[in-house]
């Protein structure tokens, strides 16, 4: 009987040792292109190099990034399925819809918090002002003429509604699937507006592609130190970041976790990642699960700051 048990002990012990033993699904909620997308695909590369199995990407887009928390949440709890989380899915989208079908405070096992991206305001080749405050005096001179692009249910749309509210003026909403979306038919001229983050606009604004009129962060950046912030512009406490964490479904064991966790911190700390921060800068968070519950849930907590509603 004794033998028995401990056959059975280093049996168990020896298949949590091997750990992965098969590739390991990522899910992003978001199409490809995007900030999220972007900070998934570099973690999920570098993963594979390291981990033992390959991390595939999925992205699986929709209802304002609900479907693939939903999908996570739903998993079975034994670390082959993890979710880029973000505000939008953890915070905004549970406030948005009815029956997303999982609790982001109950529903997820955080493993590490990857990054926190402040938001830009870009203006399109079809928009002529040059600063913020032209832009807010040409909005109000001509109500329903500027429209802004914004990927539904996302931090942008919420963002936008909040400029409309603190300028008092009217520009047209118009959602998209994605980041990516927005960002073309912005330089194309299709669209007047947006507000993405530096991971995605960064290089577009250097290479004159797209004007930045404003950060919302509480300094100037140090990548932008010509644009002045949304507060210098008259808008206080006008400060909005796109924060990125990697979860898994409620329930994954522990020792999973913390190994994960290991992994996505070791990988932030890369020189492979490290150099391509350097031409889109995040600013990273790495952290051990716990902080990464606890940082994720202060987030959620800004919701205040935003209108009642998005449109």
């Amino acid at each position: 009987m004794l033998a028995a048990l401990l056959i059975g002990f280093g049996t168990t012990a020896h298949a949590q040792e091997k750990y992965p033993t098969r590739p390991i699904r990522l899910l992003v909620p978001f199409p490809a292109g995007g900030p999220v997308d972007v900070m998934g695909r570099l973690i999920a590369q570098r993963l594979s190099s390291t981990i033992g199995q390959q991390v595939i990407l999925e992205n699986r887009p929709g209802a304002g990034s609900t479907l693939a928390a939903r999908a996570a949440a739903g998993a079975d709890p034994d670390g082959y399925t993890l979710l880029v989380a973000s505000a939008a899915s953890l915070a905004i989208g549970p406030a948005l819809y009815n029956n997303i079908g999982y609790d982001p405070a109950t529903s997820f096992a955080p493993i590490a918090m990857v990054s926190s991206v402040p938001y830009v305001m870009i203006a399109g080749p079809s928009v002529s002002a040059r600063t913020l405050p032209d832009l807010i005096a040409y909005a109000k001179a001509n109500p329903g003429k500027l429209n802004v692009g914004v990927p539904n249910g996302a931090p942008p749309h919420m963002i936008a509604a909040w400029f409309r509210s603190a300028t008092r003026t009217d520009i047209v909403i118009v959602p998209y699937k994605g980041a990516s979306n927005v960002i073309t038919d912005l330089m194309g001229g299709q669209i007047d507006l947006g507000f993405e983050t530096t991971s995605v606009t960064f290089g577009h604004v250097h290479e004159g592609k797209v004007k930045a009129l404003g950060v919302a962060t509480q300094a100037r950046l140090q990548e932008l130190p010509d644009v002045p912030t949304m507060i210098e512009s008259g808008l206080p406490d006008f400060i909005a970041s796109s924060w990125t964490g990697i979860v898994a479904p409620a329930g994954t064991p522990k020792d999973i976790i913390g190994r994960l966790n290991a992994e996505v911190n070791a990988a932030l700390k890369s020189p492979e990642l490290q150099d391509r921060f350097k031409s889109s800068p995040p600013r990273q968070t790495p952290a051990r699960p716990r902080t990464s519950r606890r940082s994720s849930c202060g987030r959620s907590r800004n919701g205040r700051r935003w209108p009642s509603s998005p449109a």
